[in-house]
């Protein structure tokens, strides 16, 4: 993860041939300076991926595509959403949610997810054997996203918010209201619930992100998970992604 949270998200996913972005929502000069701290170059990349148009996912996406000439992949009612200014959209490679699509050695599973865009999606992307799930900005687990997600070997899921900080917090009543909607952002006490209830044994690392820095608390994130994954016996490895941090990098 070059960054999760509220304030900019984007995360490298690598094999040997093949380089991709989720997201893009840091400046382009932030992403390609935490690209080159995991000993990555821009210029091996091979596609941007977008799961919606908010600002915090897509603000360094037209100029990084202005400089590395490399196509972007959304979804096509997300496409529009996007203010492209004079860029060139014969560069754009749209999809419709719950379709599958091949970058070189990746196959990645788009499928719906309840937040309040235009048609947000996550990703599950296959590689080598190996199954990562990247699933932020949902308001709730719905059935659905729990069968994506079966058999998942690495999880990057949304702990956005502990809901007693975020009622008494800075935010404007309205604010409070869409974060905590069924299309606004997970709660740790909703990822609680999925840990004890739904998620699959096969998840072997769980990375919790996109932590509100306003109304969340990183060991906060941490043991109410921890308290979760106890309650199943899972030994399941997990780390908290801090905001505005770039995390380890995760290798299979």
């Amino acid at each position: 993860m070059l960054a999760s949270s509220s304030s900019g998200n984007s995360t490298f996913i690598g094999t040997e041939n093949t380089r991709i972005l989720i997201d893009a929502g840091l400046s382009k000069r932030e992403i390609f300076a935490r690209l080159a701290a995991i000993g990555e170059s821009p210029e091996d990349l091979d596609a941007v991926i977008i799961s919606h148009e908010h600002s915090d996912h897509v603000c360094g996406l037209i100029p990084i595509l202005r400089q590395l000439d490399i196509p972007v992949y959304l979804s096509t009612l997300t496409a529009p959403a996007i203010a492209w200014g004079e860029f060139d959209r014969k560069k754009l490679e749209t999809f419709q949610a719950g379709e599958r699509i091949s970058i070189g050695e990746l196959e990645i599973d788009t499928f719906t997810i309840p937040h309040d865009a235009i048609d947000p999606v996550a990703f599950c992307i296959r590689a080598d054997g190996v199954k990562i799930g990247i699933v932020t900005d949902l308001g709730y687990m719905p059935e659905s996203i729990q069968v994506h997600l079966r058999g998942v070997d690495f999880l990057l899921l949304e702990s956005n918010h502990d809901l007693e900080m975020l009622k008494v917090g800075p935010y404007p009543w309205s604010v409070k209201q869409r974060v905590m909607g069924r299309k606004g952002h997970l709660s740790n006490d909703a990822v609680s619930d999925y840990i004890c209830d739904a998620m699959d044994s096969s998840v072997h690392t769980l990375v919790l992100g996109h932590l509100s820095p306003h109304n969340n608390y990183p060991a906060t994130v941490e043991l109410v998970a921890s308290q979760a994954l106890a309650q199943r016996s899972l030994s399941t490895r997990l780390v908290v992604s801090e905001p505005k941090q770039q995390s380890a990098v995760f290798a299979y």
